[in-house]
């Protein structure tokens, strides 16, 4: 019986390690490689629907910016949004994650994983 628990406890220690191994990994990423971000931009969403005027500014822990969704097709349109970032300093820059947004009408809100990196004044995002 002891020699299963401890085999149990051996097991769900490995996982553990192997799970923060996994996210050290992923906090060494080389984000002065991605790419510069330029406007317009394709939505993590999809679809078609593009981000324009993303201009992130970092403050008080934060990185903010207005931006406008450009919809396509008949029933689409330019909606102006606003998102808000935790700001991170990681490898001599900024980045910006865990990012929340809504438009500047209150008609919607929401979460998303689009990341940039700041870093002497560039901003960087994610390859695609």
């Amino acid at each position: 019986m002891f020699r299963l628990i401890y085999l149990g406890s051996v097991l769900v220690l490995g996982f553990i390690l192997a799970t923060m191994v996994g996210k050290a990994v992923s906090a060494s990423e080389s984000y002065e490689s991605w790419p510069v971000l330029t406007n317009p931009f394709e939505s993590t969403g999809g679809g078609g629907v593009m981000i324009d005027r993303y201009q992130p500014v970092v403050a008080g822990g934060k990185c903010t910016t207005d931006f406008t969704v450009i919809i396509p097709g008949p029933q689409g349109g330019t909606f102006l949004n606003e998102a808000e970032f935790t700001a991170v300093a990681v490898a001599g820059g900024i980045l910006c994650t865990e990012g929340r947004w809504r438009a500047k009408d209150g008609s919607a809100q929401g979460t998303t994983p689009f990341r940039v990196f700041i870093k002497d004044g560039i901003v960087r995002r994610p390859p695609a």
